[in-house]
């Protein structure tokens, strides 16, 4: 414990600590959803891992108890940071993947707008695609939307973006 020059205990407020609480058992519930393999690759140790593990087959009560007694646990654990790390670094990829498909469906939208500079530019940035079958993709595209067909090019068109274009 730290004291001031009086002498006086310099902690947190209660307020503080059971936000800091609050936030390891949400931490605790989302090392709970992970396979037991993701459990074991976190940086802390054997003892947390193992209650992780046995808690996941836990219901009701039983899981109350367990994720009180892991956040117990893990605020007596020095690096609380490196776990949050982790587990954010488990989600990452997931949300790079949905920003791609996001982007490239709004490359396909405004390609099927006849965005020449956009063309150009992707065409530019990425040299695997090919300027023929874009071109192909967006004029099957146009004679589909003018005979009120389903947009089977413009699907087409997505999914030769999504396969030519990675992270």
């Amino acid at each position: 414990m730290v004291y001031d020059e009086d002498g006086y205990a310099i902690r947190k407020n209660k307020t503080a600590l059971k936000r800091d609480l609050i936030e390891l058992r949400e931490m605790a519930k989302e090392i709970m959803t992970l396979n037991e393999e993701q459990i074991r690759n976190l940086p802390m140790d054997e003892r947390l891992q193992n209650e992780c593990v046995y808690g996941k087959r836990m219901r009701k009560e039983a899981l109350r108890r367990q994720l009180i007694f892991l956040e117990r646990l893990m605020n007596k654990e020095e690096d609380t940071d490196a776990i949050r790390q982790a587990l954010d670094d488990l989600k990452r990829p997931k949300q790079a993947e949905v920003a791609l498909f996001h982007q490239l469906e709004v490359w396909r939208d405004k390609l099927l707008n006849n965005d020449a500079a956009l063309l150009e530019e992707l065409l530019e940035k990425y040299p695997v695609l090919e300027r023929q079958s874009l071109r192909q993709f967006l004029r099957n595209a146009e004679k589909e939307k003018a005979q009120n067909k389903p947009p089977k090019s413009s699907r087409a068109l997505f999914k030769y973006l999504r396969s030519n274009i990675t992270l």
